[in-house]
């Protein structure tokens, strides 16, 4: 199929455009003959003007530049002020010039009929290309198709929808509105059927496929409300593309964005310090061990928001280094940054005290650790060796080199832990906790729930098995967890490294636990499904979970909120070398190993 490229586009309209002033001064001419006296000079005269007027004023106000298919009152304006300061600008120019007699109603009716003429052909290039698709839709269900939001966002999503490929694949019924005066309004011809209060009975009476909701910035109160008056039907959902894909004209219904449970889940943002973050950020060196995973790739972006000097990425898994490592490098070209990669695993004390000592970092973010809870249930020796000593390895190694803030990525599961992974985690806290003394390191720890989206998290895997049919597992239909984006998890591990003073473990206040086969229903609600096509059944409890998390305990509890939803708690434990002469004696079982461990974390709690 022949493509014109954007340059021949331009030619083709200003050959069209010239000759279509041409025959405006035409059948002006041979129309005003019998009334007035033209000489076939002045006619010729005209018309070139006029065009080269109009090739220099639609230059400017880019007429030719234009994507015809979308024409609209914007583009209607800018041929309209192009053509009316060509005719102004001409009138002078004869006025001053002509010597010859000439005619203002001749000019008048030539400036007219150009403009008409223009605008014509460009509506009618549009009408062709919307009928055009509407033949050639290839689409085997045409989707009906409800508008959220009659306002600018689903202004935009109607318009870009025209004249593509979509017409065949989505049809438009109209759009709902929760200001009432809009009801019974049209919106590029389009009805506002209602307001959202009547979604559920304009699904049911219009039958309609598809809502899509047209309201950028959409807190996430307001969308939970829309999902939840769309829980007894089983329309699909989804919001209007980016504005790339909108102007670019690939609009389809794959490129509708999905809502996700996250959406759902996911709180207003905590704002930031920034002042306070910047002091201890820009122009630093910064070390985010795990940089590879979702938190730490998640960190690194968050930190680059405060241009530090150094950025290094540091992680055992050569892959995910790699990865992120490219996207600093090509998300910030222009930036100072200097990013740094290191293959190294923090079980390598040589090698972390060597790297600290050569880069010598101002602040550590240690995001490294095992965190799968049934996966390190049968490997308790590999969780000690990285959770713990990999962390006091770190920690020791930042502490020797005079780092300013040490962080660590703590979890909920370290509060009366009956995992492994939890118990380590909790004797990582007792470690970086008790390193810390009046003048040096500031070592501190950030405990927080579980995090959607994360390679460990069960939203990636309840996607797969909805994608197969299902059915979705859950361990529990009781069982509750604390969720949080992985943004916010970043954002608060920085802000809380500008709280530190030192031997504190921040808590982020998670609001209300969610239960997970809650979060199931939802993801099925929002593939478009119903539990009668995707069955939940339960799996039974693995290894080292239990129904409940809470982030801390009774004793453990602090009412100061050192900053907006964080609070500190005290915590209390083991020295460091009580928990490293307990990990010392060991035993080389792994079960007699890890119900040890179990009771030395829990031990620690009393």
């Amino acid at each position: 199929m022949f493509v014109l490229n954007r340059r021949r586009k331009i030619e083709i309209l200003v050959v069209l455009d010239s000759l279509l002033i041409a025959l405006a001064c035409v059948i002006s001419y041979f129309f005003m003959k019998p009334y007035v006296t033209v000489s076939l000079q002045f006619l010729v005269s005209t018309m070139l003007l006029s065009i080269v007027l109009y090739w220099g004023f639609g230059a400017l106000f880019k007429v030719f530049t234009r994507i015809n298919r979308y024409t609209n009152l914007r583009e209607i304006v800018a041929i309209f002020s192009a053509t009316t300061c060509q005719f102004l600008v001409g009138l002078i120019v004869v006025s001053f010039f002509w010597e010859g007699s000439h005619s203002r109603r001749f000019e008048l009716l030539a400036y007219c009929l150009a403009t008409s003429l223009i605008i014509a052909s460009r509506l009618t290039w549009r009408i062709y290309i919307e009928y055009k698709n509407r033949c050639t839709g290839k689409a085997t269900k045409v989707e009906r198709t409800l508008i959220v939001g009659a306002g600018e966002g689903g202004r935009i999503l109607q318009n870009s929808l025209i004249g593509t490929p979509t017409s065949g694949e989505i049809d438009i019924i109209g759009f709902v509105d929760d200001d009432p005066n809009k009801v019974g309004t049209y919106l590029s011809g389009k009805k506002v059927l209602g307001t959202l209060a009547d979604l559920p009975k304009l699904i049911k009476e219009q039958k309609i496929d598809m809502v899509t909701i047209a309201i950028p910035s959409l807190p996430q109160p307001r969308l939970k409300e829309i999902f939840d008056k769309l829980a007894d039907s089983t329309v699909k959902v989804n919001a209007m593309p980016s504005m790339e894909d909108m102007a670019s004209g690939k609009i389809s219904i794959s490129r509708l964005k999905e809502i996700d449970v996250v959406d759902l889940l996911g709180r207003e943002e905590v704002k930031l310090d920034m002042d306070a973050i910047k002091d201890q950020i820009t122009g630093k060196t910064i070390l985010v061990t795990g940089a590879g995973g979702s938190i730490g790739s998640e960190l690194c972006r968050q930190v680059m928001k405060f241009n530090p000097k150094r950025l290094l990425l540091l992680g055992h898994g050569e892959n995910s280094i790699y990865q992120i490592h490219q996207e600093m490098l090509s998300t910030h070209k222009g930036n100072q940054t200097e990013f740094v990669p290191i293959i190294a695993d923090v079980q390598d004390r040589k090698l972390i005290f060597e790297l600290m000592a050569e880069y010598k970092p101002d602040i550590v973010y240690h995001a490294a650790a095992h965190k799968h809870v049934p996966l390190m249930e049968y490997n308790p020796r590999e969780a000690v060796k990285n959770n713990v000593y990999g962390t006091k390895n770190v920690a020791e190694a930042a502490k020797a080199n005079n780092v300013k803030n040490f962080v660590m990525i703590s979890t909920d599961k370290a509060n009366h832990p009956t995992s492994v992974m939890g118990s380590t985690k909790r004797m990582a806290e007792m470690i970086v906790t008790s390193l810390n003394e009046p003048g040096k390191t500031k070592f501190s720890a950030v405990r927080f729930g579980n995090v959607l989206g994360s390679r460990g998290s069960v939203i990636p895997l309840f996607r797969k098995q909805i994608a197969k049919g299902g059915p979705i597992t859950v361990t529990d239909f009781r069982m509750t967890r604390y969720f949080m984006t992985i943004p916010e998890a970043s954002r608060l591990v920085i802000q809380s490294g500008a709280l530190a003073k030192g031997g504190e473990i921040f808590i982020l206040d998670m609001s209300e636990p969610v239960k997970i086969v809650d979060l199931a229903k939802n993801m099925i609600r929002l593939s478009g499904l119903t539990e009668d096509d995707i069955e939940i059944v339960e799996s039974g409890i693995r290894p080292g979970e239990k129904l409940y998390e809470e982030l801390l305990l009774d004793k453990e509890r602090n009412d100061e909120e050192v900053f907006e939803k964080i609070f500190v708690g005290n915590i209390h434990g083991f020295s460091m070398d009580e928990v490293m002469s307990f990990v010392a004696d060991l035993p080389e079982e792994d079960d007699e190993l890890a119900k040890q461990v179990l009771a030395f974390a829990n031990e620690s709690n009393q």
